[in-house]
């Protein structure tokens, strides 16, 4: 039998490593940056062309490389930061494992200066598809300047997979800022398409945070510090009063290594709890100090996610040292065991605009039953016999929907006439139509949901979303991501109804909003409908109108209020069935169940 097993040539085995380390231009920018950190820059210019599709180039005044170091640096698993298999564990620099240059070369044409501080004459280096195409003395600056042009130029099924060019850029802006804040002291620079983007001189981290971000954050940002013989932890949170609808605000960083980490996230927003609004999410930029011997960084291609050796205690001094923070700006309630209670001012109690009976047990922030509060008669348990009923609705409907009634749909569409059957509501969730075959069950707010789809998604392709202008403009100040995001989707949201204007930098002046939706917490809605737009972009792939028609439909129905009247259950009932796919959310939630006479006859039979 023939041999059949060969070694990839070179070229095949970088792309293919390439594929693991470079996803994207946001992924060349890391590396890069993260090179010239490591190469102890003092100043750093990231310059960009066409969202890093036509050039990435970063430009430092590091220590720079020899002319042998220059070709090295090229080379698969060529680093200079490993030695032993014990250096694995004690890892201090960002990039470490020998493959970015290799990995960036295989895929792009790279342009390599350098020159080492002291040296008489640099380096220059051209590089296509792994193949070295020239090197040669040349009169540079000293430290570094590498430039990657046309990325994935010699594969093209790759490049036809990036996104747009907002999209592209909102990932480089991510990495950018990464960077940017876990390095303070070190002035960085950033251009697009020649336009200045970021100009950010060295400084201290507040002083950065501002910077990025906007003077607004200089009112709303507290100290956070915790030492311990374990870890050491310190940055800033935000007030509770700031916290936005939307991510994207939220910076771990270990060792000065930025990483993902739900569990500490949750540590973090359990410090919170009690002082946000529903579906908020508070600033925070959080440095924590920890022996690298009790962390593993290299679990993760892209080194964002980290193992720790000890993973409950991280999170308890994490959560302790957010809620000192909270506790030390008089953000959240402690107690003052110095303080006389008898002088103790009182509280007023502030309700939220809007809030009624039904809404005042839901854990807003600001509310507290007062003291006085009449007392609830005695009930003797006869409420324990709704209490199933109470907390899981939901699972009642399923466990009442059987194979059998699937193809009921049809036959109960004839049968809901709006005057004659009227609906009745339980709970505020549900309502209860009677039908021909039985009784149908909606779930009102995925009916909702379904409604504002069709009415929305309808308004885009039509381009006839009408528009309200508010009677006081709305000033939204977003991240630097999120802005690309929404002039990206400028064209979308007019169609829809939306208008605003640019006011420079990452803020916006919201003048109008759809014509039908209430005139309230503008703002709000504007950063509920960025995030949803986000997370259905993390979860599937959709078309720009029909991402943006599903996340409005979903944000506005939660805000919808819950008690009806008589009139407007029918007229919801009236509007699901007027839908073209009424049975089902767009996201595939059922938004009604119907059971049979025979179901309900068995359900008093069997008992």
């Amino acid at each position: 039998m023939p041999d059949i097993i060969n070694l990839l040539p070179d070229y095949l085995a970088n792309q293919i490593a390439a594929g693991e380390v470079v996803q994207r231009p946001a992924s060349v920018v890391k590396e890069l940056l993260e090179n010239a950190i490591d190469a102890k820059a003092t100043s750093i210019q990231l310059i960009v062309k066409d969202a890093g599709k036509q050039l990435v180039q970063v430009v430092d005044n590091g220590s720079g490389m020899s002319e042998t170091d220059a070709r090295m640096c090229l080379e698969r698993h060529a680093t200079s930061k490993i030695n032993s298999t014990e250096d694995l564990f004690r890892i201090r620099t960002m990039g470490f494992r020998g493959e970015a240059m290799a990995s960036i070369a295989a895929v792009a044409q790279v342009e390599l200066k350098t020159k080492p501080h002291g040296a008489e004459a640099g380096t220059r280096l051209l590089v296509e598809g792994s193949a070295l195409v020239s090197q040669e003395p040349a009169a540079v600056p000293e430290g570094t300047s590498v430039a990657v042009k046309n990325l994935f130029y010699n594969v093209p099924a790759r490049r036809n997979f990036l996104k747009t060019n907002a999209v592209e850029m909102r990932h480089i802006l991510d990495e950018f800022q990464r960077v940017a804040l876990a390095y303070p002291q070190v002035s960085m620079t950033l251009f697009h398409n020649d336009l200045e983007v970021f100009n950010l001189p060295a400084t201290k981290l507040s002083q950065r945070i501002v910077g990025m971000f906007g003077n607004n954050y200089k009112e709303q940002m507290a100290y956070c510090e915790e030492d311990t013989s374990f870890l050491n932890v310190r940055g800033y949170i935000g007030k509770p009063e700031f916290a936005k609808k939307t991510r994207g605000e939220q910076f771990f960083f270990v060792n000065n290594r930025f990483i993902k980490s739900g569990y500490l996230n949750h540590a973090v927003m359990r410090a919170f709890e009690g002082l946000l609004p529903k579906d908020s999410h508070p600033f925070y930029v959080l440095f924590i100090d920890i022996e690298p011997e009790k962390i593993d960084i290299n679990v993760h291609p892209t080194k964002t996610e980290i193992k720790f050796e000890d993973e409950k205690t991280v999170y308890a001094i994490v959560h302790a040292a957010v809620r000192k923070a909270l506790g030390t700006h008089n953000i959240a309630p402690s107690l003052d065991f110095d303080g006389d209670v008898n002088f103790a001012p009182l509280q007023p109690i502030r309700m939220q605009p809007g809030l009624n009976e039904f809404e005042k047990d839901a854990g807003f922030p600001g509310f507290s039953a007062p003291s006085f509060a009449p007392k609830r008669m005695k009930s003797d348990g006869w409420e324990s016999l709704y209490e199933v009923a109470r907390e899981q609705p939901r699972r009642e409907t399923q466990l009442a929907e059987t194979p059998e009634n699937s193809g009921l749909l049809d036959e109960a569409f004839a049968h809901v006439p709006a005057a004659t059957n009227k609906a009745l509501q339980i709970h505020q969730k549900y309502l209860l139509v009677q039908v021909k075959s039985g009784v149908m069950i909606i779930d009102q707010q995925a009916a909702q949901e379904r409604i504002l789809y069709e009415k929305y998604i309808g308004s885009m392709q039509k381009k006839t979303g009408a528009s309200q202008a508010l009677l006081f403009p709305q000033t939204v100040d977003l991240s630097p991501g999120d802005a690309v995001l929404i002039k990206e989707l400028a064209a979308e949201f007019k169609d829809m109804g939306f208008q605003f204007e640019e006011f420079g930098g990452n803020t916006i002046i919201l003048n109008g909003i759809p014509a039908d939706v209430q005139a309230a917490d503008e703002k709000e809605l504007l950063e509920e409908l960025i995030e949803q737009y986000k997370n259905n972009a993390t979860s599937m792939k959709l078309d720009r109108r029909e991402n943006l028609a599903r996340a409005m439909a979903k944000r506005l129905a939660s805000r919808l209020p819950f008690r009806m009247s008589d009139l407007e259950m029918n007229s919801l009932v009236d509007k699901l069935f007027a839908c073209q796919v009424p049975n089902y959310t767009p996201g595939g939630q059922k938004t009604l169940v119907i059971m049979e006479l025979g179901q309900l006859h068995d359900l008093f039979l069997k008992g």
